[in-house]
């Protein structure tokens, strides 16, 4: 059984575009041949050999192999013990970083799976989605997501982080806690309980990475974002003020003119007098 699936416009992070399932028999082989996207196939039972840069792979229940676009492959079944496997065939801007996420790389193209039979289950969801019309495409994008993260959760662990990176990574995150939440009532106190440390050790963090500390950013964003709004003229000053986190429209007045230098009803009209 083999099913292929037309480019999705719709899911460019991560789609499918093919799945199956086949009981080989003795000696089945394919290629050698490259293929244009993501391949990985698991075996159910049996055995047989995976060929790809030089190095010869012989496989059995529970492993599998990635096949990565524009690579030269070969793989066949056994003779004596033909294996049984399920494959899908996928791209996006995403499959790459989440199959490193689960140690699949060109250098390393053998999974390991063994603790229960969710892939095959997938799989089987994956043919029965002929009876969704209207919402096959997503949730044939949601068993993809779900079986690549079976394989990140049993992947190999991930490396330390080095400590010179820690602080970048609290620093994103920081800015992706504001950028998600600014239009809220949120302190620095929330943020710091967000990401799991100390206030004062992340505002110091923060400031020594960014040269600003973490209040003069949200807010700095929030007038940012307010300026953007400037142009729609659906939007009274305090509905703008409201949306980027200020109730006070005085507060929110004297914080957008101390970042701009003028007051956003003047800077209001010249924008409009701009569009």
């Amino acid at each position: 059984m083999i099913e292929y699936l037309p480019r999705s416009k719709q899911h460019t992070e991560l789609h499918l575009t093919q799945f199956g399932m086949e009981d080989c028999i003795s000696g089945h082989g394919f290629g050698p041949a490259i293929r244009t996207h993501y391949l990985l196939h698991y075996i159910f039972n049996g055995e047989g050999i995976f060929e790809v840069g030089g190095s010869r792979y012989r496989l059995r229940k529970g492993q599998g192999f990635l096949i990565c676009p524009n690579v030269v492959t070969y793989y066949q079944a056994d003779k004596v013990n033909p294996w049984s496997y399920g494959w899908f065939g996928f791209n996006g801007t995403l499959a790459e970083s989440l199959l490193k996420q689960a140690g699949l790389t060109p250098s390393s193209p053998i999974l390991y799976y063994d603790r229960d039979d969710r892939i095959y289950q997938y799989l089987q969801f994956m043919a029965q989605s002929s009876e969704s019309h209207k919402a096959r495409e997503t949730r044939l994008t949601g068993l993809l997501y779900l079986m690549l993260s079976l394989l990140v959760e049993s992947g190999p662990e991930t490396p330390p982080i080095q400590k010179d990176s820690r602080a970048e990574i609290y620093v994103e995150q920081v800015k992706d806690f504001i950028e998600m939440n600014f239009s809220q009532k949120i302190t620095i106190e929330d943020i710091a309980h967000f990401i799991g440390l100390n206030r004062s050790y992340l505002c110091s963090l923060f400031k020594r990475q960014m040269n600003v500390s973490i209040q003069d950013y949200l807010i700095r964003y929030r007038i940012d974002m307010a300026c953007k709004m400037m142009g729609n003229a659906e939007l009274s000053i305090g509905d703008i003020a409201r949306s980027v986190g200020y109730s006070d429209p005085l507060l929110f007045s004297k914080m957008f003119k101390k970042i701009m230098g003028t007051s956003p009803k003047h800077y209001r009209s010249m924008t409009l007098d701009r569009g």
